[in-house]
């Protein structure tokens, strides 16, 4: 059997204020919007283009969702590392749904604080790949 990667990087700021869930069993799940834009120049016209994309998050990892709660603002400009998922279900009027998700759950799933504008500091989640985390001030 091959092996294979589900890996997903982006760079972008968060759209809204991040949503905290929690399971029956108690744990939390944090999601929240992430935009990422690229810019170019047409070469006809030379007039500046842009296009930003929206990507939802997922985050499972219970180390990630607490750096989501504590940290995370509408604004903050993240680094974030998971996988890409596509779930599918029918609403209330039996109508499909879809929809495309990074999700953040186990080993090698990260989100680094680039800028914050809580009191203009700078934050940075530091991987330890466990289930805890460290959170230092950026310089």
């Amino acid at each position: 059997m091959s092996k294979s990667i589900n890996r997903v990087t982006l760079i972008g700021h968060v759209g809204g204020k991040p949503e905290i869930r929690t399971t029956q069993e108690g744990k939390k799940i944090a999601s929240f919007s992430l935009a990422t834009s690229e810019s170019w120049r047409d070469k006809e016209t030379g007039e500046k283009k842009e296009n930003t994309d929206w990507h939802r998050v997922v985050v499972f990892n219970q180390a990630l969702v607490e750096v989501v709660e504590n940290r995370l603002d509408k604004g903050d400009k993240v680094y974030v590392q998971g996988g890409v998922h596509y779930r599918k279900w029918l609403d209330k009027d039996g109508k499909e749904k879809e929809v495309t998700e990074v999700m953040l759950q186990n080993y090698g799933s990260d989100i680094s604080i680039l800028s914050s504008k809580k009191a203009g500091a700078e934050w940075e989640h530091k991987p330890d790949h466990s289930e805890s985390s460290e959170i230092s001030a950026g310089a």
